[in-house]
């Protein structure tokens, strides 16, 4: 009878878990610990509002961060600002950052890759060729991820001529998993962006790479953070922004220069995508819209 009990009760634990969780479920692939900042609140919003799931594949170990750790190096009792310490501590700093800032936008999963941060530079074929990065075992890692789980969204960063190369291969990356993935469950992928000095619409490919083209006569998709709601309209979804920037201690310049300084964050469509991706967006949009705070509040 015990037994019986327990089946029953684990079974009506299952059905609540998984009835829970009906919302979008989305994997975001980045390179860099913090790059999640470029677009936090569609994740905090399909979490928390829309019930949904948001797992995260970090390609970098963030070690090359060490830059702006100034202030960074006083919060940990580390030197973080020389290369040495920096490159051996920030891998493990920065994981830890980035699971508290995930712990806000309310991540599930964080699938690690470790692959070396190396340096700032614009070029993605040293990473994209092998060069410098394990490409096969980043291959393997993607097609895993998408083949165990059944995600309706991907999201990347913009991969713009001016991105960082680290970033622009980690969309590359996506791409052509989407593009090897044979599961039933097609995803569709998204390139989002929150830049002040950036019109995403300009973008129509990553030269060289023709995998990057964007989907013709697709429109974008913007979620506005900055209304105001709440008495005296005095709070808007960008102090979700701004705690999760505030995690990354080690990374200054985040403070002073935020990647998150646009009003809206943006989202746009690759031509890999088929046609039904343009509703699924659509709905996708709306029911954010719709969701949470609104200026009506």
């Amino acid at each position: 009878m015990k037994k019986l009990a327990t089946t029953i009760f684990s079974l009506f634990f299952f059905f609540i878990i998984t009835t829970a969780q009906t919302g979008p479920r989305v994997l975001v692939v980045n390179a860099h610990p913090d790059d999640e900042t470029s677009f936090p609140i569609i994740l905090y919003k399909i979490t928390h509002e829309l019930k949904g799931t948001v797992d995260l594949a970090l390609i970098t170990d963030g070690q090359g961060g060490f830059n702006g750790s100034e202030l960074g190096s006083v919060y940990y009792k580390l030197n973080l600002t020389d290369s040495t310490v920096g490159r051996a501590e920030l891998p493990r700093i920065r994981k830890k950052e980035m699971m508290e800032a995930g712990d806000i936008m309310g991540f599930r999963n964080y699938y690690f890759f470790d692959q070396r941060d190396d340096y700032y530079n614009l070029n993605p074929v040293p990473y994209v060729s092998g060069q410098n990065w394990d490409v096969p075992f980043i291959e393997k890692k993607l097609d895993q991820i998408l083949a165990a789980q059944p995600y309706d969204f991907i999201i990347t960063m913009l991969p713009y001529a001016g991105q960082h190369g680290h970033h622009k291969t980690a969309a590359i990356m996506a791409l052509r998993a989407l593009k090897r993935y044979k599961g039933n469950h097609r995803p569709v992928i998204l390139a989002g962006s929150t830049y002040l000095d950036e019109k995403p619409e300009d973008f129509t490919m990553l030269e060289g790479f023709p995998e990057t083209i964007m989907k013709k006569n697709a429109p974008s998709f913007y979620l506005d953070v900055a209304t105001h709601f709440g008495k005296g309209k005095q709070v808007s979804y960008k102090v979700i922004a701004q705690w999760v920037i505030a995690a990354y201690k080690s990374q200054g310049d985040m403070q002073e220069n935020p990647l998150y300084k646009g009003d809206k964050e943006t989202f746009r469509l690759f031509d890999i995508n088929d046609d039904t991706a343009i509703p699924k967006t659509k709905q996708l949009f709306d029911q954010l819209t719709k969701s949470g705070f609104s200026s009506n509040q």
